[in-house]
């Protein structure tokens, strides 16, 4: 069989060449059969010379205007089939009708009269056969020319090992079709890897244009942030949708291939270089120890766990609510812990449950409890207001006195820079949670609680918007590019902290890690985004334009939809103005005002009481006495009181 690479230079001759070499083909064995049939007659090979070469020369001059006229050489004769066969047929009949007239018929001296009748028989097997030996070859061949032709044409950004192995595992790809690469290295510059030219990044813009290029693949899994963020500027300007490789720790264990292309994330939009974890701190409170995680099945709340798993506890207990999300995540480090010896253990629970929470914590002992249970989508609680309170304020006490009543020693609350000076429900909850938290660290001579509140280090860990978690802008905009838009924005001027949930995760642990008891910390979130930016520079970077006034001809326009109920156009991580930093360079310690113990119980029996009633007016009052800074934006647009007090409210 031919060869991948020959069959791909036939095809690609021009088609005057390949006629060329079909008549050459044709002129052949009109050669041949005149020679094996004198064979059949004679018994014997003769040698190509008098009468035989007559006879040969008689045959191309008969044959190729007849097959010619046929059109055998207009017909692409890689489909041959029935059609074509007919044709061959027909044509190789009038030339035998001729050949065998002169030959048989008229007779020349040293040429047997059975010639005549033995050549255009074995003339008509040849180019038949000829034809489908072609077809067979080159059929498919050409099918997968002509796909491989219409796929996108990608430029790989690295020469290097990645890049190579990527070209390598492309090279049959369905999807897209490598056509060079492109790389820093100027002495690479002009020089061929694999049949693939490496091309200047200088000259994308030329490149871009000239080679019809759709994509680029940014196959740099060592290069460090700011480079890459350079590269992806250069990229803005050439109009091609980026994507790139996993870190060269995810591809460690195997080779490069076209599954382990990725979309690029807002972590490469960003720019934002991850600090490297401190080892000591993470491993402090975990390994080795029984670690339990609340909300286990959450964004957070999973991430931690993952997290939790690599450091090796000697038990893992992950508590979720919703069963499939528990299911998931057991599932997955399930999988992973073949060779581990970490025990990990699915609970079915609301945070809310005491009863369940003490057994929890009387069976296991946890040495650390991280409390990622929350509800935290600022619409969707603004409209459930006694459940979203319920949830993170009343399930946070629930679980905060369990694990004092069973002797945890770190308890480490996951927060949110929605709960400085909040606007919403969802936001003046977290605060309240962490309220409750700080006075129940500082509380003495405390009959609600008994002794071992003092053994009990009480921390909590607040942050901005996490990638990748659910509710993410990120997803939804790439969602909304791949539909053809438009892009949703409440607000032009929206703006909005973000981290890697891989980066918030270890922050979190290494936080709690160094926590005294009380102690609020705050990670460094770096500059807030401008969510309209973000959305514009995803545009740009999926090799589309933005349709607006001045260009109404773009590919994606952006659409103002205004601000959902309790909604802030900007974010703060701190409600006072001085935090304090830490021996971490990403993580601050914030002091932040809070109520005693006693006169905070108070106040949270009648918030319990106001909930139980579904009292909304009630518990904002509450919440606006509680939490500094709370100021409700708006009217309740709690569901139930919605339908309750005008039907036809909407």
């Amino acid at each position: 069989m031919l060869s991948t690479s020959a069959t791909s230079s036939i095809l690609e001759l021009p088609r005057a060449a390949k006629r060329l070499v079909v008549v050459a083909v044709d002129a052949c064995l009109c050669v041949l059969t005149v020679w094996f049939a004198f064979y059949l007659r004679l018994g014997e090979f003769v040698s190509l010379s008098g009468p035989p070469i007559k006879a040969a020369i008689f045959s191309i001059a008969l044959a190729l205007p007849i097959f010619m006229f046929w059109g055998l050489y207009r017909a692409i004769f890689r489909y041959s089939g029935w059609p074509a066969l007919k044709a061959v047929t027909k044509a190789t009949a009038l030339y035998g009708l001729v050949y065998a007239t002169i030959f048989t018929a008229i007779s020349f001296d040293g040429i047997p009269r059975t010639v005549g009748l033995i050549q255009p028989i074995l003339l008509l097997l040849a180019i038949g056969a000829s034809r489908a030996i072609a077809s067979y070859f080159l059929g498919g061949a050409y099918q997968n020319l002509l796909k491989r032709s219409s796929l996108p044409r990608v430029l790989i950004y690295g020469a290097g090992t990645s890049g190579q192995q990527l070209a390598a595992a492309m090279a049959n790809s369905q999807e897209m079709r490598v056509v060079g690469f492109l790389d820093d290295n100027l002495r690479l510059h002009g020089h061929v890897i694999n049949g693939l030219p490496i091309h200047n990044p200088a000259d994308l813009n030329r490149i871009i244009v000239s080679l019809r290029i759709s994509d680029v693949l940014l196959a740099l899994p060592s290069i460090n942030r700011k480079r890459r963020n350079e590269i992806l500027n250069e990229m803005l300007k050439a109009r091609v949708s980026v994507r790139t490789l996993p870190s060269v720790t995810q591809l460690a264990q195997g080779r490069v291939s076209t599954s382990d292309l990725i979309e690029l994330d807002i972590d490469d939009l960003l720019g934002r270089e991850m600090v490297a974890p401190d080892d000591a701190l993470l491993n402090l409170h975990v390994s080795a120890k029984v670690v339990l995680v609340t909300g286990a099945g959450g964004s957070i709340g999973g991430e931690i766990c993952r997290q939790i798993f690599k450091l090796h506890p000697s038990v893992l207990l992950l508590i979720e609510q919703n069963e499939y999300s528990l299911y998931t995540i057991h599932q997955e480090l399930v999988s992973a812990a073949t060779h581990s010896n970490v025990e990990i253990i699915p609970l079915l629970s609301s945070v809310q449950n005491t009863v369940r929470m003490s057994e929890i914590m009387h069976t296991w002992k946890p040495d650390t409890v991280y409390h990622t249970a929350a509800y935290k989508h600022v619409p969707l609680v603004e409209h459930n207001p006694v459940e979203g309170i319920k949830n993170n304020v009343i399930g946070t006490l629930t679980v905060a006195k369990a694990a004092v009543a069973h002797g945890v020693s770190n308890f480490v609350l996951i927060s949110t820079d929605k709960a400085v000076r909040p606007t919403n429900i969802m936001g003046a909850s977290k605060r309240l949670a962490e309220m409750i938290l700080q006075a129940m660290a500082q509380m003495s001579n405390c009959n609600s609680l008994d002794t071992f509140a003092q053994s009990t280090t009480f921390s909590m860990v607040r942050f901005g918007n996490v990638l990748g978690s659910s509710g993410s802008v990120v997803p939804k905009f790439r969602q909304q590019i791949r539909d053809g838009g438009p892009i949703t924005l409440t607000h032009p001027e929206i703006t909005r902290y973000f981290m890697t949930i891989s980066e918030a995760a270890q922050l979190v642990i290494q936080a709690g890690a160094m926590a005294q008891s009380g102690d609020l910390f705050v990670l460094d979130m770096g500059e807030p985004v401008k969510i309209i930016d973000l959305a514009k520079r995803m545009i740009e970077l999926s090799g589309l334009t933005l349709r607006s006034a001045d260009n109404p001809d773009g590919d994606i326009d952006i659409q103002v939809t205004g601000l959902r109920p309790g909604e802030k156009l900007y974010e703060e991580l701190l409600i006072g103005e001085n935090p304090k930093i830490t021996t971490h360079p990403r993580i601050m310690k914030a002091h932040e005002e809070y109520l005693p113990w006693q006169e905070l119980e108070t106040k949270l029996e009648l918030l319990k009481s106001d909930l139980d009633k579904n009292d909304i007016v009630a518990l904002r009052a509450i919440l606006v006495e509680l939490v500094s800074g709370y100021a409700p934006d708006g009217k309740i647009v709690d569901w139930i009181t919605l339908e309750q007090t005008d039907p036809r409210w909407h």
